[in-house]
């Protein structure tokens, strides 16, 4: 099992207001290389709203973000991208009626020149996307299928594979299997731990209790906008955490 010390992403006294409403005040949250936190809390507790920050969706109204010990200010999602860090949505925003491939590489497709002209280059999507495919263990019959033929546990992983297709360091994933079957939640919680070997590190937000002790290493609640508990996986339990949720020490 990957394993390492390093902290990818800082996120320091994190405070978002919207006019009067306080959605976050002075959030801090850590994650280190190859780990899977997990960020639980009530609806209202400020989990998508510092999701969005540390995306660069939002700005912070107060607080500092560290990307590799370094000090970021992210100006949009292209600049959390760029540092490799992506957000995977609960409505995985994925393309049904375009393959696989095209999915993956979608916006950041390969070229090649015609003439004095750039088209894109199916070949290699194909081939750059079955190999990325086959990297995670992700089986579908090719990469040339549509999104629209695939079942909901196969277009979660595409939409983790696509957040993971371009030296992703850390993957936020918002709900990932808040849709699936219980067969597929399996294969969903799979990829996480092997997105962690390979030394990618993952955030989950999800309510599932089943979900973040299968696959996260520590796990940090919010509660009114705030910092409420935190530990690692092996010092808490299940009943511990949703007293976490419902404000109980």
């Amino acid at each position: 099992m990957f394993s390492s010390n390093k902290i990818i992403l800082e996120a320091k006294n994190i405070s978002k207001y919207f006019g009067t409403i306080t959605a976050l005040e002075n959030v801090n949250l850590s994650v280190r290389e190859g780990e899977c936190l997990g960020v639980v809390g009530d609806n209202g507790a400020g989990k998508s709203t510092l999701m969005k920050v540390l995306s660069g969706l939002y700005k912070p109204s107060r607080g500092e973000l560290f990307f590799n010990g370094n000090k970021e200010v992210l100006d949009s999602p292209r600049d959390s991208q760029n540092l490799g860090l992506e957000m995977v949505y609960q409505d995985l925003a994925l393309a049904g009626n375009l393959p696989i491939g095209e999915n993956i590489f979608l916006g950041r497709e390969p070229t090649k020149n015609l003439g004095f002209l750039k088209i894109l280059d199916y070949k290699k999507i194909k081939e750059m996307s079955e190999a990325h495919l086959d990297k995670l263990k992700i089986h579908v019959k090719s990469a040339d299928q549509k999104v629209e033929e695939l079942s909901g546990g196969q277009r979660q992983a595409i939409a983790i594979a696509r957040a993971t297709a371009f030296n992703s360091k850390l993957v936020i994933m918002d709900e990932p299997t808040a849709a699936l079957a219980i067969k597929e939640v399996g294969k969903v919680l799979d990829l996480i731990n092997g997105l962690k070997k390979i030394g990618v590190s993952v955030i989950i937000i999800s309510h599932r209790m089943d979900d973040i002790f299968a696959v996260c290493d520590r796990v940090t609640a919010l509660f009114q906008g705030t910092n409420f508990a935190e530990a690692e996986l092996s010092k808490t339990s299940r009943d511990e955490v949703i007293g976490w949720i419902m404000g109980k020490k």
